[in-house]
């Protein structure tokens, strides 16, 4: 018998802040997006409005490449012709794209450093949940060193090897230190903070026009 989800749907209200950009050129397009808003469009009703919806109404040529959680900010990159889009898609694909995140977690964690290589599928009875799943799940590797720590709580620096969704608060969960604001893997934690406390610093790839490594940054908004 199939068990009813236990994750609330959550109230979409996007902020109202305009779009920041880091960088562009005929190429690419790189912004900074805010906490709470989507990447595209999602499936049910009232969540039409998302970035690369806002950002085709001044750049009608933007083309999606790839996404980040709606509780996530940081940088994120477009294409403006569809021969860069299949470039950049390549990148990240082929894992030339290397991204590393900041996040604040629960707890003290004592080590400096360390990996965390457990594979993740979806959790089908609460979507849109993601797990360990050692039996179905898909390789998931991920990299954390801490940047700070106090009796409560640690801030790490997050640099994922794969791509796959939840991956990074997965992990963390899993590491046994939540990201702190996550209302889907720590809910009982999180009511207390404004926003999921996980930020996308930095993004490295390969330019499509001339073939050299670019990197964009993304300032920390807690």
């Amino acid at each position: 018998m199939h068990k009813p989800s236990l994750i609330p749907d959550f109230a979409y209200d996007p902020p109202e802040t305009p779009l920041q950009f880091l960088h562009e050129d005929a190429q690419l397009l790189v912004l900074d997006k805010p906490a709470g808003l989507l990447s595209v469009p999602g499936k049910l009703e009232g969540r039409q409005d998302c970035l690369i919806t806002r950002l085709q109404a001044s750049r009608w040529d933007a083309l999606v490449v790839h996404r980040l959680d709606c509780d996530t900010s940081g940088v994120i990159i477009f294409a403006r012709t569809k021969q860069a889009q299949g470039f950049l898609g390549q990148e990240f694909e082929h894992r030339r794209a290397q991204k590393t995140y900041v996040a604040r977690v629960h707890g003290h964690i004592a080590a400096d450093s360390g990996r965390i290589d457990l594979p993740l599928g979806s959790d089908w009875d609460f979507r849109p949940r993601q797990k360990v799943d050692h039996l179905n799940g898909r390789p998931a590797v991920t990299d954390w060193e801490v940047i700070v720590r106090s009796q409560t709580e640690t801030r790490v620096r997050l640099t994922p090897h794969t791509g796959r969704s939840h991956q990074l608060r997965v992990h963390m969960l899993a590491l046994g230190h939540p990201i702190i604001g996550d209302q889907i893997y720590a809910p009982e934690t999180s009511r207390d903070y404004p926003r999921l406390m996980l930020h996308a610093e930095t993004l490295s790839l390969h330019h499509p026009a001339t073939g050299e490594r670019v990197s964009f940054t993304a300032p920390v908004p807690f």
